[in-house]
């Protein structure tokens, strides 16, 4: 299939010949809608905020909310599309979400507010029950307000969650739901326009043939990196393979012993299975971008993207994690730590691609996970910590500590891991264990945070780890011993 084919709001819409990598907001803005706008062009501000639907599988219509100025229009392909200008009805009756709004006062210059009504939009439809004011800040902290001020905004959020339920949308679901079936399409969107291609493989044999065909092409999963490239470093992908259409790629499967990861697998979906089995590993994934971002945002794109200040890979290092390669139906599996080379380098091969994460769940073990960022939430980390350990006899049997921030790649702390390994679980071996990271880390000076900074940092959140499993109090801001 050559063309994109999804609802834009209920009504069919067909794009043909365009730049695979023109985003959803460029598109929407030269077509005349023009209520959502540009702020940022990078996922950071809101203003762009749209709402996709795709059929939810216990029925009805799941909506997400998701930054446009960063989501390539093939993307939209067999989903549905709704903007700010089409909440209202056909009557000009204002959808709950907009009336709240106004009778709220929660709108001055205006530039973002539609980007806070999708958001508000999408919670409306998330669940029937009236969302504790975490959610509700949870479900706005990705658009930036310069105006009002926040309370307003929530004021009327509040008053369209608490009201009575019901919109055109949930009227108009089973034509929805009839329409967005016959969108589907068993043959994989294949596109080749203006000097570009873009594929939308539906199966990880058919990925694996287009690699082997293609194996310089560009990966793209949530876009939350690779839509940056085009947005702001003006980059020219003149090969792209969407993997969000793989079914295979997007599953979740938890046993007693490991927790398998698709590499399509989001954020949202992961968020309460790790707030369940690592709580603080989900705090972090919370932290780690908005509810746009992580709605888009996949674990295996993070792993796959070799930075190194991605936050879930210290973590996933500190638990053992293990990474699942697919080269042309071949697999091979790396322990996580050892697929990092160099800075941005990786262990793929050309024509090769991260298939699943497996991560074991060993409740004897102790973990943590904590970053240092200049804004607590949706910045990027100066340092991230990841650490395990395992005690035997109050002796630490296992330790696992690795870094984000720290060094050209996610590395361990071998030294540090090595003055903890053997000795007894106390303050005074962990003191001796941040020292030693002096030895596994000489951290550069950048526009986050100093060398210095980064390694009293690390140094302070051994310290705060120890603290914490132990039970004790954590008084921040206490230099580690030498």
């Amino acid at each position: 299939m050559d063309k994109v084919r999804f609802l834009l709001d209920g009504k069919p819409e067909t794009v043909a010949g365009i730049d695979p990598t023109t985003t959803v907001l460029q598109w929407l803005r030269a077509n005349g809608l023009t209520g959502t706008k540009e702020g940022c062009a990078e996922g950071d501000c809101g203003a762009c905020t749209v709402a996709l639907g795709e059929p939810a599988p216990e029925g009805g219509i799941a909506y997400r909310a998701v930054n446009a100025c960063i989501l390539f229009l093939p993307v939209l392909d067999g989903k549905q599309l709704v903007t700010v200008e089409h909440l209202r009805a056909p009557d000009g009756t204002l959808h709950p979400v907009q009336q709240a709004m106004v009778d709220c006062h929660g709108s001055q210059c205006g530039f973002c507010t539609p980007g806070f009504v999708m958001s508000l939009f999408a919670l409306y439809h998330a669940t029937d029950a009236v969302p504790p004011d975490d959610d509700i800040h949870d479900a706005i902290a990705g658009n930036l307000c310069r105006c009002t001020g926040y309370r307003p905004i929530v004021a009327a959020a509040r008053q369209a969650l608490e009201g009575a339920r019901g919109d055109r949308f949930q009227a108009e679901v089973g034509a929805t739901r009839e329409a967005l079936r016959s969108l589907r399409s068993r043959t994989s969107l294949a596109l080749d326009a203006q000097g570009k291609r873009y594929y939308a493989p539906q199966s990880i044999a058919e990925l694996s043939s287009l690699l082997a065909q293609h194996p310089d092409a560009h990966l793209l999963a949530g876009g939350t990196d690779v839509g940056l490239w085009v947005t702001k470093q003006h980059r020219d992908l003149a090969c792209t393979i969407y993997l969000g259409a793989i079914a295979e790629l997007d599953t979740v499967e938890e046993t007693d012993t490991a927790l398998e990861i698709g590499a399509g697998a989001s954020y949202t979906r992961l968020l309460p299975i790790f707030q369940r089995l690592w709580p603080s590993f989900g705090e972090m994934l919370r932290r780690l971008g908005s509810v746009q971002i992580r709605n888009s945002g996949t674990m295996g794109g993070n792993v796959a993207n070799g930075s190194p200040i991605g936050d879930s890979m210290p973590a996933l290092i500190a638990l053992g994690t293990r990474v699942v390669l697919n080269k042309a139906g071949k697999r091979r599996t790396l322990p996580l730590e050892d697929f990092y080379l160099a800075y941005r380098k990786t262990a793929l091969e050309r024509g090769e691609f991260v298939e699943r994460l497996w991560v074991p769940i060993d409740r004897a073990r102790r973990f943590a996970t904590y970053k240092l960022s200049k804004r607590f939430d949706q910045d990027i980390s100066a340092v991230c910590l990841g650490m395990a350990v395992k005690l035997e006899r109050d002796k630490v049997a296992e330790a696992r500590i690795a870094f984000g921030g720290m060094a050209a790649t996610p590395k361990r702390a071998r030294a540090a891991e090595a003055a903890l390994e053997g000795h007894p679980w106390t303050e005074a071996s962990v003191l001796r264990a941040a020292e030693r990271l002096r030895e596994d880390f000489q951290p550069l000076s950048d526009m986050r945070a100093s060398a210095a900074y980064r390694t009293l940092g690390a140094q302070n959140l051994l310290r705060r780890f120890y603290l914490e499993s132990a039970g004790e109090p954590v008084r921040l801001g206490v230099e580690a011993h030498a």
